[in-house]
């Protein structure tokens, strides 16, 4: 099965999405299911995993329905307050809600704190996952690696995935102590990487292939096929590239690899990863 591991779907309206600012008018407007299969369609993906775009309860459950509504839509990865008191009920009652429920992330990212992600309150969030068989997407830039590493130590049993391999500054081939790190924590077992959300962190709309050939390279070499699934970051991607672009960037990459490590990393990962 072939499965685009990272998307978004946006209802768009400027209170609920404050972070689409003048630098991201080009995605300023709405983006729904039916946009995307067609694209899908085009390059031949049997289905998707939808990802949270706002910190918002509503939105959970608003990409829940559109997933039971859209059978190619195998899974979402929701918003819940980590930090809250009831915790694990919020997270027994979206499981019940619909078994595409299948994982949380937190916009590590913005948090003005690097080290968020090792608040105790945020911590035992993190600890009600597992037993619900719900699984974590890590959303970092390269800076917060350190205290990812100390986060995915702690939950053994946790099932992680990094997005957008952590963020590294592309633009800027930065590179060395991103690869130091991201080899640091592909040691866990229990951490997988998205191949995704990279052209956002290139020169938009000026990058060229051979600019993510390292860090391709990095990633493969760090996590193995095993561990590696594609992901297209749509829309958000189009700020820097097509669907079309990011897809061959990966294909690409990957048509020197076994056949078998192709499929693994086009949709084979995904489906053991999210349990799809």
């Amino acid at each position: 099965m072939r499965i685009d591991s990272h998307h978004h779907f946006i209802d768009y309206s400027e209170a609920e999405y404050p972070w689409i600012d003048d630098n991201h008018a080009a995605i300023r407007r709405s983006f729904f299911p039916e946009e995307l299969k067609s694209v899908l369609d085009t390059h031949n993906m049997d289905g998707s995993v939808v990802v949270q775009a706002r910190e918002s309860l509503q939105e959970t459950k608003w990409l829940i329905q559109l997933a039971d509504q859209n059978d190619w839509i195998k899974g979402v990865v929701g918003w819940v307050d980590l930090c809250a008191d009831d915790i694990e009920q919020q997270l027994q009652e979206l499981v019940q809600l619909s078994p595409k429920f299948k994982g949380v992330r937190h916009v590590l990212q913005g948090e003005s704190d690097d080290r968020f992600m090792l608040r105790e309150d945020f911590r035992r969030g993190i600890s009600k996952l597992a037993p619900l068989g719900l699984t974590y997407d890590i959303l970092i830039f390269e800076k917060h690696l350190p205290y990812a590493i100390e986060l995915v130590k702690q939950f053994p049993t946790t099932a992680f995935v990094i997005d957008h391999i952590a963020k590294p500054v592309i633009k800027e081939q930065s590179f060395a102590k991103w690869n130091e790190d991201i080899r640091k924590i592909a040691e866990y077992p229990n951490v997988c990487c998205k191949v995704s959300g990279m052209v956002t962190e290139a020169h938009w709309g000026q990058w060229k292939a051979a600019d993510f050939a390292p860090y391709l390279e990095a990633v493969y070499a760090a996590f193995g096929a095993d561990r590696l699934m594609f992901g297209s970051d749509w829309p958000v991607c189009t700020l820097s590239g097509t669907y079309s672009e990011v897809y061959q960037l990966v294909d690409t990459f990957i048509a020197q690899l076994p056949a078998e490590d192709q499929s693994k990393i086009m949709g084979e990962t995904c489906v053991k990863f999210y349990g799809l």
